[in-house]
Order: structure tokens, then C-alpha cells, then sequence
């Protein structure tokens, strides 16, 4: 049926922008939560060696 082929692609193109969407929150938060964890560490590390 051609009639539906414009939604058929407009949900392709919907799916695709929602699995990037949530591909890039993922790997953002990924290396924030990465880089905060290896700061903290940081401060533990210089703390214990002080003492």
C-alpha cells in the first residue's frame, strides 16, 4: 500500500532519532558518573596520604 509508506518512514525515522537519543544519554552519563567517582577517589587518596 503505498498510502502508508510516508508513516511507515516517519516511524522509522522515530525509532532511529529515539535509539540515538538514547545511545548518546547513555554514554554522557556514563562518563560523567566516570569522571565525579575518579575525582572522588582522587580526594580519598590524598586525604589517607596526608595522614
Amino acid at each position: 500500500m503505498p498510502q502508508m509508506m510516508p508513516l511507515n518512514w516517519l516511524s522509522l525515522m522515530m525509532f532511529f532519532i529515539l535509539i540515538f537519543y538514547l545511545f548518546n544519554n547513555l554514554n554522557f552519563f556514563n562518563f560523567l558518573m566516570k569522571s565525579k567517582s575518579y575525582t572522588s577517589k582522587i580526594k580519598k587518596l590524598k586525604y589517607n596520604w596526608k595522614w
